[in-house]
């Protein structure tokens, strides 16, 4: 499995990607490979601001429905809107066309008690 070293992860696996203020955000290869084939992506936090760790969405696979944790408070600024007619794309490419949501961040501190790529896998095996 691949977990890039430009981004940094969470326990509950989500990655997120920092540029300047904003941050990228979506699950990990790991993440989508256990939950199977990914049905459907809701995130009705558009917009709003959020604490580290709150819930910001969902994803529904065929076998089950996972919550989504916000890895740095934040405001969530924008939804990938692609996933709502291809949400296969976060199999196919959860580090790129996949990605879920855009945030501002409250805190890139923050950023810094998360874990690094050499850490989550070794979490995941």
């Amino acid at each position: 499995m691949e977990f890039p070293g430009t981004l940094h992860y969470t326990k509950d696996h989500e990655w997120i990607k920092v540029e300047g203020n904003i941050a990228t955000v979506g699950i990990t290869e790991f993440a989508q490979h256990e939950l199977g084939d990914i049905v459907y992506v809701d995130i009705p936090a558009v917009g709003k601001k959020l604490a580290a760790n709150e819930i910001f969405g969902s994803v529904e696979a065929v076998k089950t429905v996972s919550d989504l944790y916000l890895p740095v408070s934040g405001t969530i600024t924008e939804m990938n809107g692609d996933l709502e007619a291809t949400p296969e794309n976060v199999n196919k490419d959860p580090y790129g066309a996949g990605w879920m949501i855009k945030m501002e961040l409250s805190d890139p501190s923050e950023v810094d008690g998360l874990l690094s790529a050499a850490a989550y896998k070794e979490l995941v095996g």
